[in-house]
């Protein structure tokens, strides 16, 4: 299965669209997450009509629209293995111990808010993946976001793919 990952697409705030090599992703994908702060309903409605299957939650820029179409947390089993979404995990420091406290039940949390890529494993195994954002790269010398597979109940193949300057 391949799994394609992103957040913070913060549209049409931050750009006035998902960058094309993202969007080039979307038919190749079995598995799309969405972390968080879409800001606009359009990004996801455009997600849904060409996704197979999308796992999103909402963050904190998305408003009344968004939030009564997605939920905070998002949990999915993909392949064998139990994915959770969510935007906000808190600060950096700390952050692989309160997550795995929060959700003792994961395999992955995919996770945004902060616009910093971030792939740790958290004692227990708990793997934290954050994609950063395709349009909005804040202090990060790319924008990004990631692919991933997964194989025999295992996440193969993790890849933070940098987009090129707007």
């Amino acid at each position: 299965m391949r799994l394609l990952l992103m957040s913070d697409t913060h549209l049409p705030k931050r750009a006035r669209e998902l960058p094309a090599p993202l969007l080039a992703e979307l038919p190749r994908a079995d598995v799309v997450f969405h972390a968080g702060d879409w800001v606009d309903t359009a990004t996801l409605d455009l997600l849904e009509s060409r996704c197979r299957r999308l796992v999103g939650v909402h963050g904190n820029n998305d408003g009344p629209d968004l939030r009564a179409r997605l939920p905070e947390v998002a949990h999915a089993e993909i392949g064998g293995l139990r994915f959770g979404v969510v935007h906000e995990t808190g600060a950096a420091q700390g952050r692989e111990a309160r997550c795995a406290a929060r959700f003792p039940d994961l395999d992955v949390l995919v996770f945004g808010h902060s616009h910093i890529p971030w792939d740790t494993t958290a004692p227990g195994g708990l793997r934290l993946l954050n994609p950063g954002s395709p349009t909005d790269r804040r202090r990060q010398p790319h924008c990004t976001y990631m692919t991933a597979g997964v194989e025999q109940g295992r996440l193969t193949d993790v890849l933070l793919h940098r987009l090129p300057p707007r």
